[in-house]
């Protein structure tokens, strides 16, 4: 009793102590709750008095520390405080157009009035010329003295005002381009060693000014406007040698500035205004018998200028190139060997000389290599750039002497170079620059392609295998493996991100590429071999007068074409399996093998049974290609098949296929067997001239590979199977009753119900002798 008693006390005290305790977290969470509404409320105040001070503020700091504003002090536990900076209308900076005045006022309207002025003078020039107002002589006296006043203003006003002084020297530069050149090509009243040794002081001066002003407007005014001379002031006259050797003057100007400046408008102006301008007189004026000397001269002189103007100043300030220097640096070698290549190829003693042109272009770069490498300068992917040209004009230079298909291997060279550079040292920008000369080497391989292996076009006789368009087709896939290679290896790191979504179509595209032309250069050779014999045999009939069924070669060309792709999936299967393990590249795989399959089933039986029929019809005259061979092709088609469905089974081995892809494959393997046995039992009863029986052997077949079917399902516990082979009996049971009993006569009749009456037995009781197998797998 007495334990009672002393229990309730002690749970008495325990209540009263948690009940003071509750009463303190009370006052607690009240304080709390006040303290942060004053605080609230104390920071609204602070920024409507700073609004009320000036509305027109900007935040300059946000924290926690304990600050003062205007009298306010801010408690440093404050969540957040927001301290802004008054600006004052007094010392709020006013807005002007200065900035874009001076733009305007010193910069643009004197280099637009100096360009007016050049091209009032021209016109005025060209006015008084075709309206004889004044002498020849006079004009160029006049546009001498015009020139030589407007540059002595020039060089007066350096001192004080040197970018307007920059200016006029350029544009007299530019009048004196004008008056010498119209001189000498228009009036002939200088001789062509005056008229070119003023030309050369002009612009040996405009370098020296140039480079004294430091200022790149000069070498544009005086250089590449320069260029619109001879367009403006012509007369039709077309004299072709003055115009090329004045550029030339420009353009080795313009290299000398490039020794110590690097200008990149000055090279990219003249670099496309002179091709241009070649090009354009190229393709419409050009005349191989008048012009070729004239022609290779000066595109040797412009390529080798600009050559060095691209390297001289990068190579002295031993400077990396970036993406445009190297653009420019290919596509001036592509324009001289495109160029040059037509050229040759257009003319009588120049068409022998393709492949030293070719190997004279990979000298030029061995030397320009050479020198990169003894004297260590510029960084060192330029100079495995420079190397690899050399290693491509010179592998081209052998197909090109074979009349190989050059283009598509220079790009599909020079991509594979760019890459291999770009993976090996690191430099992602070669990289970028690999991937447009790769989709364009496909693009030209592809073309060549149509053109050499045109299927109605059997005149030209190529040796299969042995050609020089398969060699390209070889090499092509020789540089993508290269590429394909460096791409999966993992040591080397690729310019973009590996999760991106560029990085994985870069992954996917370039194998598809390559395993694309692989499979089309053999592909094409076997198609080309066939229509070769076509030919053949075609003039060969036409020569005898006998008449010949020549579209069983078609046949046997479509059969070989097929065997090749069961034979080409198959080994791209098993090398993936034994050596890449691709999981994207299994997947492809699986659907090429099914693909293959299915053309093979619906086409291929289709071509081997019309063999059959031609090879019984005997409609083939001695000169049959194809006797005995016509009926044992189809073996050899079933050996592919068959080794097709075997690598393919590989693919199912759970350590590798992360898929269960055993159902479809069971699928795919019985549907074949089937097809391909139907076949064969048509075929050996049409050899046994007992056609009209097939009718009555394709039921008994289906029902007895239905009846395997079931066994089989049972004994692998495979419901998939037994579901297959219900369905093959029931498609054989609806033939039976409404295409058999039509064209049987009533022993056939009875044979094929007897026996499918009897299978059908046979699998019921299967079914009953083993459902305690059956209802263990479902349960299962």
């Amino acid at each position: 009793m007495t334990s009672n008693p002393d229990n309730i006390n002690s749970l008495s005290d325990k209540l009263e102590a948690l009940l003071k305790r509750q009463e303190n977290f009370s006052r607690e969470i009240n304080n709390l709750r006040n303290e942060i509404d004053r605080l609230k409320s104390t920071e609204k105040e602070l920024e409507e008095e700073v609004k009320q001070i000036n509305p027109e503020t900007e935040p300059v700091f946000e924290g926690k520390k304990e600050t003062s504003i205007s009298g306010y002090q801010i408690p440093q536990h404050t969540k957040k405080v927001v301290i802004k900076r008054v600006v004052s209308p007094i010392n709020k900076p006013k807005k002007t157009n200065g900035n874009l005045e001076k733009i305007i006022g010193e910069n643009l309207i004197n280099k637009i009035g100096i360009a007016i002025t050049v091209i009032g003078v021209a016109i005025g020039a060209k006015y008084s010329i075709e309206n004889e107002l004044i002498s020849p002589l006079t004009r160029i006296i006049l546009g001498y003295l015009s020139g030589l006043g407007l540059l002595g203003v020039g060089v007066k006003l350096k001192s004080k005002y040197e970018n307007y002084s920059a200016v006029l020297v350029s544009g007299a530069v530019a009048i004196m381009y004008f008056i010498t050149y119209s001189a000498y090509d228009f009036y002939h009243l200088l001789p062509q060693f005056l008229a070119f040794a003023l030309m050369v002081i002009f612009t040996v001066f405009t370098v020296f000014a140039a480079i004294t002003y430091n200022r790149q407007i000069i070498a544009l005014f005086g250089f590449v406007g320069a260029y619109a001379i001879p367009f403006l002031l012509s007369d039709g006259s077309g004299n072709v040698p003055a115009l090329f050797s004045y550029m030339a003057i420009i353009n080795i100007g313009i290299l000398v500035i490039a020794l110590v400046k690097y200008w990149k408008s000055l090279y990219y102006s003249s670099f496309g205004l002179t091709w241009l301008v070649y090009f354009i007189w190229f393709a419409s004026n050009y005349q191989s018998t008048k012009h070729f000397s004239l022609a290779l001269t000066f595109l040797t002189i412009f390529f080798v200028t600009f050559y060095l103007t691209f390297l001289v100043y990068k190579l002295r300030r031993k400077e990396k190139f970036d993406t445009n220097d190297i653009i420019l640096l290919l596509g001036n070698s592509f324009v001289f060997y495109g160029i040059g290549y037509a050229l040759l190829e257009n003319h009588t003693t120049g068409e022998q000389l393709l492949g030293l042109f070719t190997l004279c272009n990979a000298f030029i770069h061995l030397i320009v290599s050479a020198v990169i490498y003894r004297q260590k300068l510029a960084d060192r992917n330029l100079f495995y750039l420079v190397s690899g040209l050399v290693l491509v004009f010179i592998t081209i230079a052998f197909l090109v002497q074979l009349d190989g298909n050059w283009v598509t291997l220079l790009w599909v060279g020079e991509a594979a170079l760019l890459f291999w550079i770009a993976r090996t040292k690191n430099a992602h920008l070669y990289e970028k620059l690999s991937y447009p000369l790769m989709i364009l080497a496909f693009l030209s391989i592809i073309h060549d392609w149509v053109t050499v292996y045109d299927v109605g076009n059997f005149e030209a006789s190529i040796t299969p295998i042995f050609n020089v368009n398969f060699l390209s087709s070889i090499l092509f896939i020789a540089s993508f493996g290269l590429i394909n290679i460096l791409n999966h290896n993992k040591k080397y790191t690729s310019a973009f991100a590996s999760k991106t979504g560029i990085y994985k179509t870069i992954s996917i595209f370039i194998p598809a590429i390559l395993i694309l032309t692989i499979y089309y250069a053999f592909r094409l050779e076997i198609a080309n071999y066939w229509n070769q014999i076509y030919a053949d045999i075609t003039s060969t009939v036409a020569s005898e007068g006998r008449q010949y069924r020549q579209y069983d070669l078609g046949k046997f060309k479509i059969i070989w074409i097929l065997n090749y792709s069961l034979l080409f999936v198959s080994l791209l299967t098993f090398f993936n399996f034994k050596k890449l393990k691709n999981p994207l590249l299994e997947l492809l795989n699986l659907g090429l093998i099914t693909l293959s399959l299915a053309v093979f089933l619906v086409q291929g039986l289709y071509i081997l049974s019309e063999l059959r029929e031609s090879y019984l019809d005997q409609v083939m005259s001695q000169s049959n290609q194809g006797g005995m061979f016509m009926i044992g092709i189809r073996y050899i088609s079933f050996v592919f098949v068959s080794l097709a469905l075997f690598t393919c089974h590989r693919y199912l081995r759970p350590h590798f296929v992360k898929r269960n892809l055993k159902i479809p494959f069971d699928y795919l393997l019985h549907v074949s067997i089937v097809w391909i046995a139907s076949s064969e039992l048509i075929n050996w009863m049409d050899i046994a001239d007992s056609a009209q029986s097939y009718k009555l052997g394709l039921s008994i077949l289906w029902g007895t590979y239905s009846l395997f079917l079931i066994a089989l399902g049972i004994w692998k516990k495979k419901k998939h199977v037994r579901v297959g082979a219900i369905a093959l009996f029931g498609v054989t049971l609806i033939k039976l009753f409404f295409y058999d009993i039509s064209h049987l006569d009533t022993i056939s009749k009875t044979i094929v119900f007897v026996s499918l009456g009897v299978l059908l037995l046979i699998i019921s009781f299967l079914y009953n002798k083993y459902r305690h197998i059956i209802s263990e797998e479902t349960a299962d």
